[in-house]
């Protein structure tokens, strides 16, 4: 060997050995942020020390009149609770009579954690995950958990958590992306001034379905108009969001987000298809303002690494695509111990508004501001402890048992039982 090859092979290790070096700092502390989280996950979320007898699932029923779905459980003791399913149950019945109802049955209540986890084995339905599995496990877990909150008499939140939050402060959530810049503009100011929102959500993007042209891309420079007009009509006191909807590649979100960021909107919702997870870390790396995301995300692995990874400075599971409450807090537990937000994405639902606010009463690391479209149903219910108004921005939460409602026992009775 020449003496130069020797030098030169010399003068290269040390280089080498920091960058192995560097590589092995970095796996560690990757290791030891998903040890923590993996030790959060482990963590039971609802309260069985509330509980000291077993509450044995005697019968669980998915009942529908039309397009309307109620999910009726009872134990062997005579406790019932009642949920109300998502609008797409009527796509998705199938699977909750036929891959989850028979799993439930016979069931100790007391043990939603450790079901929750194992009905994803049953019968390999984690091949159904997504919406598909999450909207009917949510049902049943709501109906659960109203059953459970019956006979300890706490509300859903408590059974879950502390109460940190006994009215929830929302945002008014606004859909008119495929309008015009001008017909958008006064249909926000018509739903602020009905609920006199102290915040607002605007799209950004344009549409990626419910049209025929697949080419469209929407009105040209509208989200250049939209996001300082925003900002101009409703003054630096209101609080702004945004959400793409995964709408963006990585250079046109990182575009769109310092023009949020020079307006002062508070998050980025989504700026890339929810399942880029590297590209949204990129977008996260290229702006001061918060990327928020997780309403399409279905598994809680995905969240840890967006988490670990500072993919996500917001979370947003929704409590029925994603499978329920307990599945929910768990990510928001991950988030809270990485400093990082929970507001959860509210979606469609006869009382949607209802699980969402149950689930931030309990959040330590709640938002500021909470997703909310409106309190228009068709169910027929009687609320004791709450009124269920938008009052100075917020919503009280009800604080009597379960739910905190009890749904008409006519409403329910016009309801038949669905069949597998």
């Amino acid at each position: 060997m020449s003496a130069a090859l020797a030098g030169g092979l010399a003068a290269a290790w040390p280089r080498s050995s920091g960058r192995s070096q560097a590589r092995e700092s970095g796996s560690q502390t990757r290791k030891a942020k998903y040890a923590r989280l993996d030790e959060i996950l482990r963590q039971p979320v609802l309260k069985k020390e509330l509980f000291s007898a077993p509450v044995t699932i005697k019968s669980l029923e998915l009942l529908h009149d039309g397009r309307s779905f109620l999910c009726r459980v009872r134990s062997s003791d005579g406790a019932e609770g009642v949920s109300v399913g998502h609008g797409t149950m009527r796509s998705l019945y199938p699977i909750f009579v036929n891959a989850l109802q028979p799993f439930f049955v016979g069931k100790d209540a007391r043990d939603l954690d450790l079901l929750l986890e194992k009905v994803y084995i049953y019968n390999l339905n984690f091949r159904l995950s997504g919406l598909a599995l999450g909207i009917p496990l949510a049902t049943i877990e709501f109906a659960i958990l109203d059953m459970l909150g019956r006979i300890a008499n706490k509300s859903m939140g408590q059974l879950m958590g502390e109460i940190h939050h006994p009215r929830v402060p929302v945002y008014q959530a606004t859909e008119y992306r495929e309008r015009s810049v001008e017909e958008s503009l006064e249909l926000i100011k018509r739903d602020v001034a009905e609920y006199n929102a102290h915040a607002v959500k605007i799209k950004v993007g344009a549409l990626m379905f419910m049209t025929a042209d697949v080419n469209a891309v929407g009105p040209k420079g509208r989200t250049e108009r939209m996001i300082p007009l925003i900002r101009e009509t409703f003054g630096d006191e209101m609080a702004l969001y945004a959400d793409a909807n995964g709408f963006y590649s990585v250079d046109e979100a990182i575009r769109v987000g310092r023009l949020l960021e020079e307006y002062n909107y508070r998050f980025f919702e989504e700026p890339v298809m929810f399942d880029w997870y590297e590209e949204t870390k990129q977008v996260a790396d290229a702006l001061t303002i918060p990327v928020a995301g997780g309403e399409q995300e279905y598994g809680l692995h995905g969240f840890r690494w967006l988490i670990a990874n500072d993919g996500l400075e917001v979370v947003t599971p929704d409590n029925y695509y994603f499978g329920g409450m307990i599945r929910s807090m768990k990510v928001a537990r991950m988030a809270h111990a990485f400093g990082k937000t929970c507001t959860p994405h509210m979606s469609g639902g006869g009382l949607g508004y209802l699980y969402a606010i149950h689930f931030v009463s309990a959040l330590p690391n709640a938002a500021a501001h909470h997703e909310f479209k409106g309190l228009r149903t068709e169910v027929q219910f009687e609320c004791k402890t709450s009124p269920l108004l938008v009052e100075d921005g917020r919503i009280k939460v009800p604080t009597g048992p379960g739910s905190g409602v009890d749904i008409d026992p006519d409403f329910i009775r016009k309801h038949k039982q669905v069949e597998a």
